[in-house]
């Protein structure tokens, strides 16, 4: 049979092919180098027997050539093979699109449609939440704080009790049908049953004696009764953050996914969590402006709801669909790479004294307490006050939900923008720059919207030659706060806050960091939350509070400025030392492998190792004969039979 040899060809062997039995012997450190190669030489080059791959280019195609096996001085004695075009026995690399694996792609792209569609929904319930219990007739931002205390925690810590019963009983595809489709299903009747049925399912006759009776600085624990359903509306867009995301998404992507996918892909997952933002900003916008084409008498935000709220459900299928998908066509392929099972980390179960005493213990610890405790508090503080003052401004349903769909977008380019700059700035500038930003603009921002509302009368002909009142100035003012805060989160608080823990010891690192988890993060999210409720109760209402809160965001910020501060003192120093031992490390690490290198062409000419052989494909260097061994001399004398 005739063929041509070439760079991924093959030889093949003649009809009746004799064994060549071959002994090599080993050397200890054999697996570094390969053992002598059969080569085979033509006119135009080398050939190697073990790799099947040419050591130079063929420049022409031969037929039917004869092939001279080489070995040093030794006599070259002319055998005839026969020769036929193959494909190389050599596994061939698995087919790729934009430099990533198709198997992989298998998983990601529909993971990362998941997590825009969940992401999607999310921004939807989030702005359409505050519309409802703001807006609502009754009720006003008071209502915020004392929803989130006394409803929505309870019903997270409940909804957290019943998931991991089900989970010892139910399989994880059912689980997640199980979790899902109440979902669904709830906001889907809220829009089409709850909604148009509210003044009939709403006590407001008891709630308007209750408040007569008690007073108006208990408007807003009486607003949670008066608008029930409203209010379960908000507690289940609250939870399709937490377990929509948190929980089901992330499990499931966690389970499908390799280390190695996880490092490159999750970071695109974020990015694309702000493209879903401004994209639902976008269909927001869009559906509370319907009611300015609709007749008089016509409930405007009805109708936006109902169209909100069909996109929800539909997208809600296409999740669950992606989720069988996968698990049908995508996991049960066995071409994939195994995904092993990740051993949890155990972390120290800290009581909430022992994490006090490690809290007390440490000014470094202190330090980072601060930090997460301030942030914590500084955004309830606002976000609260700058919601009842879009309300002010904003009364109706349908404008207050559109000005939402603004700030979503805007929310979604911002954190986009910033998760690319955080990089640059940490890198650039240091830890201490990246982490004193975020209280700083918050800051600059606060005391800019507080002034707005407190001593706005003075400047109101010079915002009246921008078109703006003072109320309209402080509504941009606080939106461009809360803005940066949700987008300095992810790009400059997280990556700051994790990085610090990086210089403690092992046993400061693991007990600091649950120490904060037990007492600072519930402490920082309650916190404003419960200031907030006592100025209401103290002073009777929520603007009467305002002067007040204002201060104490002044102090919490001037407080985080310090720690930020003291911190940078400690952790630079810590880092230096980690780095100077990082690169002493990769020193040492040169050094042994130059060790290595220096010690593999000796033990070469002892006749175990053949010379080295560029990597280049440029022909091997005559008068360089390769050693003598056993499995060399076995192939001269069966070449001479």
């Amino acid at each position: 049979m005739e063929g041509a040899i070439r760079s991924h060809g093959l030889l093949s062997l003649p009809s009746n092919p004799q064994t060549l039995r071959l002994r090599p012997r080993l050397h200890p450190i054999a697996a570094l180098k390969p053992q002598n190669p059969i080569r085979l030489r033509t006119q135009q080059g080398f050939f190697s027997r073990d790799k099947f791959s040419p050591l130079s280019p063929l420049k022409t195609p031969l037929n039917k050539q004869s092939l001279l096996f080489s070995h040093g001085d030794k006599p070259q004695i002319e055998k005839r093979l026969h020769i036929c075009q193959a494909a190389a026995s050599a596994p061939s690399e698995k087919p790729k699109f934009l430099g990533v694996e198709i198997q992989t792609l298998k998983k990601i792209v529909p993971l990362g449609l998941m997590f825009f569609c969940i992401l999607f929904n999310y921004t939807i319930l989030r702005d359409t939440k505050d519309v409802l219990v703001v807006t609502a007739k009754g009720s006003s931002a008071e209502i915020i704080p004392f929803l989130k205390t006394w409803v929505n925690l309870p019903m997270a810590v409940g909804f957290m009790l019943l998931y991991s019963k089900l989970s010892d009983t139910l399989s994880k595809e059912s689980l997640f049908y199980t979790v899902i489709f109440p979902f669904i299903a709830f906001f889907g009747a809220f829009a089409f049953l709850m909604y148009p049925m509210r003044d009939a399912i709403h006590p407001t006759a008891l709630a308007d004696r209750l408040l007569a009776s008690l007073g108006p600085r208990f408007l807003g624990p009486i607003a949670i009764l008066r608008i029930w359903s409203f209010c379960l509306f908000y507690v289940m867009a609250e939870l399709w953050g937490s377990v929509v995301i948190s929980v089901l998404f992330w499990g499931f992507a966690n389970q499908i996914t390799t280390v190695e996918e996880a490092k490159e892909f999750y970071p695109l997952f974020g990015l694309g969590a702000n493209v879903a933002l401004i994209f639902s900003g976008r269909t927001v916008k869009y559906f509370s402006n319907l009611r300015k084409n609709l007749g008089p008498g016509v409930d405007g935000w009805a109708i936006s709801l109902k169209g909100m709220m069909s996109i929800v459900v539909l997208l809600g299928f296409v999740i669950t669909g992606i989720y069988w998908g996968v698990n049908k066509f995508v996991l049960n392929d066995p071409s994939l790479p195994k995904v092993e099972k990740r051993k949890k980390k155990e972390k120290p179960k800290l009581g909430m004294g022992e994490s006090l005493k490690v809290l007390l213990s440490s000014r470094y610890i202190r330090d980072l307490a601060t930090l997460v405790v301030a942030y914590g508090i500084s955004i309830n503080l606002v976000e609260v006050t700058w919601k009842s003052k879009l309300k002010a401004q904003f009364p109706s349903p349908n404008e207050y939900s559109s000005f939402m769909g603004d700030f979503s977008t805007a929310t979604g380019i911002a954190t986009f923008t910033m998760m690319l700059l955080g990089r640059v700035i940490l890198r650039r500038f240091g830890w201490g720059v990246a982490a004193m930003i975020t209280p700083t603009v918050l800051l600059l921002t606060g005391v800019g919207f507080f002034s707005l509302i407190l001593f706005g009368q003075p400047i109101t002909p010079m915002l009246a030659s921008f078109g703006m009142t003072p109320l309209l100035a402080a509504v941009y003012v606080g939106a461009l706060q809360n803005i940066f805060s949700k987008s300095a989160k992810y790009s400059l608080f997280d990556p700051c806050k994790e990085m610090a823990y990086i210089p403690l010891d092992e046993d400061m690192k693991v007990k600091g960091k649950a120490a904060i988890d037990v007492v600072c993060n519930p402490l920082g999210k309650s916190g404003g939350a419960l200031i907030q409720q006592f100025m209401i109760l103290t002073f009777g209402s929520l603007a009467k509070s305002t002067p007040y809160l204002g201060g104490i965001l002044l102090v919490i910020v001037l407080a985080w400025i310090g720690a930020v501060r003291s911190l940078d003192a400690q952790f630079s120093p810590l880092a230096k030392q980690e780095l100077e031992k990082e690169k002493l490390l990769k020193e040492q690490a040169k050094e042994e492998s130059v060790i290595d290198v220096a010690i593999s062409p000796v033990e070469s000419n002892n006749g175990s190792f053949p010379p080295e052989v560029s990597t280049n494909g440029s022909a091997l260097k005559s008068g360089v004969p390769p050693p003598e061994s056993e499995s060399t001399s076995e192939t001269s004398s069966y070449r001479n039979q």
